[in-house]
């Protein structure tokens, strides 16, 4: 029987969010100095809001021992079908409540959730305390400005030709600033690092993209080649950014975990 991932675990194909941007910017990050042994790869890493895998075959592709999370049992399944050999252990589990070990990971990547959870400082303690001391943290997630409320809540689950997501899925209080997020990182023990703004290369191309989406024309799969995300270093995220973190030595110090 096949399986039917539900409407509500496809963020990142509506947004567009191509995984070769958020792998550019995570090598970005890894790049920097001081952060030992997550640079060169070889250490453990988490992806959280997994969905169908890719961005975490992606970062098994840069060298780390993966584990992928998503709190959809369907999507869980799907990821573990597609699994290119790469030995990526795949877990149903929401990003409030991994229940994986303290400590156990170099790198934790939160990808398609900070912009749609009512409790955004349980995930991010969540993710504090599962990275080691001195891990580090990516996330990519919307900004709330007049652009985005625009396009995620008018366009992407409100407007008939343009619809692809259900009503609800986001709402205005979910998408946070850059300076909201950094605020609630500090109370995880998480040291912010800094932002980039992430876009289509022509805003044209998305639109053409979701109303193919929407006809069923084209697939979750080739949104992001036919969108075309590319970083945007300088300049205030008009839409979706991505941002970085250190885990401090006593962040998620007292938290417990399911072993």
């Amino acid at each position: 029987m096949s399986r039917t991932v539900h409407r509500e675990r496809l963020p990142a194909a509506v947004a567009g969010h191509d995984r070769s941007v958020r792998l550019e910017y995570l090598r970005q990050v890894l790049g920097e100095p001081g952060r030992g042994p997550v640079a060169g790869g070889g250490g453990r890493a988490l992806v959280v809001g997994s969905g169908r895998g890719l961005l975490a075959r992606g970062v098994a592709r840069l060298g780390f021992d993966v584990v992928a999370a998503d709190p959809s049992p369907a999507a869980t399944g799907l990821a573990r079908d597609a699994d290119d050999g790469r030995g990526i252990v795949h877990v149903t589990a929401r990003a409030e409540e991994l229940g994986l070990p303290d400590g156990a990971f170099d790198l934790v990547y939160c990808a398609d959730t900070l912009e749609i959870t009512e409790r955004p400082d349980a995930v991010l303690a969540e993710a504090a305390r599962v990275l080691r001391p001195g891990g580090t943290f990516v996330y990519d997630t919307v900004n709330r400005t007049s652009v985005s409320r625009l396009l995620y809540l008018g366009a992407f689950q409100a407007f008939p030709g343009t619809r692809i997501m259900s009503r609800g899925r986001y709402a205005a209080h979910r998408l946070r600033r850059p300076a909201e997020l950094a605020e609630a990182l500090g109370r995880a023990g998480l040291a912010p690092g800094g932002v980039t703004a992430f876009k289509p290369r022509d805003v044209r191309s998305l639109a053409r993209a979701t109303r193919g989406r929407r006809r069923g024309t084209v697939t979750d799969g080739q949104l992001p080649g036919l969108v075309g995300m590319v970083l945007v270093p300088e300049g205030r995220p008009l839409v979706t950014y991505l941002g970085h973190a250190v885990r401090a030595d006593a962040a998620g110090a007292g938290a417990g975990a399911a072993p």
